[in-house]
């Protein structure tokens, strides 16, 4: 649905690689606000770069919808449950 509201991550949170698990972390300034880390799978980490760039969640769905074998609704569900956990902590805007 066009016209959404565009999210991008904050800056001061960054995506890294610990033990071989994607985690998102802040850095600097950042660290002050949210200072832990929220741990990414293997489409987390994927929706995690579409959003470096800026996307709205139609955006990310059907980012899901090309790259996985998901239903429309399962797109819609993983997305909406990926933004709600960066959105607690302040970490998309």
């Amino acid at each position: 649905m066009k016209g959404e509201r565009q999210m991008v991550v904050k800056e001061g949170f960054v995506l890294r690689n610990m033990g071989g698990q994607p985690v998102v972390v802040s850095v600097g300034s950042a660290s002050k606000v949210f200072n832990g880390m929220i741990k990414l799978n293997e489409s987390g980490e994927y929706l995690w770069n579409i959003l470096q760039n800026g996307a709205e969640k139609e955006d990310l769905v059907q980012a899901l919808l090309k790259k996985y074998e998901v239903s429309k609704e399962v797109a819609e569900q993983d997305v909406d449950a990926f933004l709600r956990t960066l959105s607690g902590p302040g970490i998309i805007e």
